[in-house]
């Protein structure tokens, strides 16, 4: 054989062995890309147990586990008004496996931190809109035994003692926190403000006699007003609430504040379009799921979804009021 010959024969060969490789990159018995999720996944609550961000995030992470195949671990990470836990699923690494459970507080701590002239933990643009899942008016309670048996009492209280009578909250500038402030602005009134870590605390402070009321959502308070232990005197809604039909709002009470405590899933910006499609086909198919709706509805909150394009457009007109709302309030 000539050394020409010899040549192209070993040419055929690498070229034979390299098509070889392809098929076999192709073979349908190789491992294929690794799919979403293999392993667990991690919720964060940016709230202690007991508030309206834990009572929603655990049944949608219950819920998650069985649609998505893997468990997903609620981690309840409180601090700074919501805005530890936040920080932490914003700086995340974006592969689908941090997942947030945030409340309406999302929009407004960002423009808080303008506010008191600091850097914000975190930015809205850091993190995606997967789902709303829950938007409550917050309900201002009271103990069961206080002397105050309308909404009209509480305030004509607080206008005779400024500064006397106390509300409690989940921390400055929270979900908690805001509703009160609306509330004192319309209304005319001046109460000292109590920020817990969560909105469980401060149900605990409210029933321990730490402060006088608080505004929250109603899945925190129905069991304590089934109970006996807390009254409901108004709420920040447009109309009645399902959970509470005798109780009025503020806005029929002649008082214009309106807030809504809603909660969703987010996820950190930059995570890849087939884990976000793959995320709003899970929580679509949990908004209708009877064991997340029972849940939730049994605490008080029907479930009312929205999918990312909707929610999103949703979170931006929030920002926007929430931002009004917080420049109002000012430095605190």
């Amino acid at each position: 054989m000539s050394r020409k010959n010899s040549h192209l024969d070993q040419r055929r060969l690498a070229v034979g062995a390299l098509a070889g490789l392809g098929m076999l990159a192709l073979s349908p018995t190789l491992p294929a890309q690794e799919a979403y999720p293999s392993k667990p996944l991690t919720m964060v609550v940016p709230f202690p147990p007991g508030g309206v961000a834990d009572t929603v995030g655990r049944p949608v992470a219950e819920a998650f586990s069985r649609i998505l195949g893997q468990p997903v671990v609620v981690e309840n990470k409180a601090g700074a008004g919501g805005g530890i836990g936040m920080a932490q699923v914003a700086k995340a690494r974006p592969d689908g496996y941090t997942l947030l459970l945030a409340l309406s507080s999302i929009t407004i701590l960002p423009e808080a931190d303008r506010v008191l002239e600091r850097t914000p933990m975190y930015q809205l643009k850091d993190l995606l809109p997967i789902a709303r899942f829950t938007a409550d008016p917050t309900v201002l309670v009271v103990r069961a035994e206080s002397p105050w048996k309308t909404a009209k009492e509480f305030i004509e209280a607080a206008k005779a003692r400024p500064g006397v009578l106390s509300f409690g909250s989940s921390g400055n500038y929270g979900t908690m926190h805001v509703p009160m402030e609306m509330l004192k602005q319309v209304s005319g009134t001046y109460m000292l403000h109590v920020p817990y870590t969560g909105a469980g605390p401060a149900i605990i402070g409210l029933i321990g006699e730490q402060v006088d009321a608080l505004a929250t959502g109603p899945a925190t308070i129905l069991q304590h007003v089934k109970s006996g232990r807390l009254r409901p005197l108004a709420h920040w809604g447009e109309g009645r609430l399902a959970a509470l039909p005798d109780v009025p709002s503020l806005k029929e009470l002649g008082y214009p504040a309106t807030f809504s405590q809603w909660a969703g899933v987010f996820v950190p910006a930059g995570t890849p379009e087939a884990i976000l499609t793959r995320l709003r086909e899970a929580s679509r198919q949990a908004a209708t799921d009877d064991r997340l709706v029972k849940a939730i509805g049994t605490a008080g909150s029907p479930v009312l979804y929205l999918d990312a394009p909707q929610f999103s457009t949703f979170v931006g007109q929030d920002a926007k009021t929430m931002k009004a709302v917080v420049d109002r309030i000012g430095k605190q």
